[in-house]
């Protein structure tokens, strides 16, 4: 089977000294390139640029990316209609940079723009403008694709999350979804179609996540 995982955090510039981007170290992704690869599956690991888990074997195509729009770009350089599994593990950021205004000290605003910023500005403030849910589109790039998602939330409690994983699942059109994060508690939830199991480690999750294969 032809595999293709997302590993790592996508990042936005501030300006062209700075950026904004998810606390991700693309570990769980890599390693399920990895296995993936060792048990003979053809992988593309799509790989942040910034991610800082080891490199993946030699076996693993890895292709870097920055942006989320960069990250969309590559997916759709391969978008196929055959068969494909896609796990995209990528801590995707919910947030571009819009405006940076800086303000005097009667409050009013004014827009600026600069390659970097001088922190002489003072205080800033800088519109965050949602990011395209990528997620949302792969089924439409893939349609044959067997497609896993992630859930990771702080907030709530595990119940809440499993019912947000359930809900990406159907708005999205995905075949399974791992659930995890603070408000998750220890361990991962990986929930399909037909049911859920929850796994305290990460390479038991990579070894339910490979059965989804067979």
């Amino acid at each position: 089977m032809h595999c293709l995982v997302t590993a790592g955090p996508t990042w936005e510039p501030l300006d062209r000294v700075r950026r904004l981007t998810n606390f991700s170290t693309g570990t769980l992704g890599t390693a399920l390139a990895n296995q993936l690869a060792a048990a003979g599956h053809s992988v593309r690991l799509l790989r942040s640029e910034t991610a800082t888990a080891p490199l993946p074997v030699a076996a693993v195509e890895s292709v870097p990316f920055s942006s989320g729009s960069d990250l969309a770009a590559r997916f759709l350089e391969r978008a196929t209609d055959g068969p494909i599994a896609i796990f995209h593990a990528a801590a995707v950021g919910d947030f571009s940079v819009g405006r940076t205004f800086e303000t005097n000290d009667d409050g009013e605003a004014r827009l600026i723009s600069s390659g970097k910023i001088s922190t002489r500005n003072g205080s800033l403030w800088v519109e965050l403008r949602p990011t395209p849910k990528l997620l949302h589109d792969l089924r439409d790039w893939y349609p044959q694709a067997l497609v896993v998602g992630w859930k990771y939330e702080v907030d709530g409690n595990r119940e809440e999350v499993l019912g947000k994983a359930r809900a990406q699942m159907n708005e999205c059109r995905t075949d399974a979804c791992v659930a995890n994060g603070p408000a998750h508690g220890p361990g991962f939830t990986l929930l399909t179609r037909t049911g859920q199991q929850s796994v305290a480690a990460p390479g038991d999750l990579i070894g339910e996540l490979m059965k989804l294969l067979h």
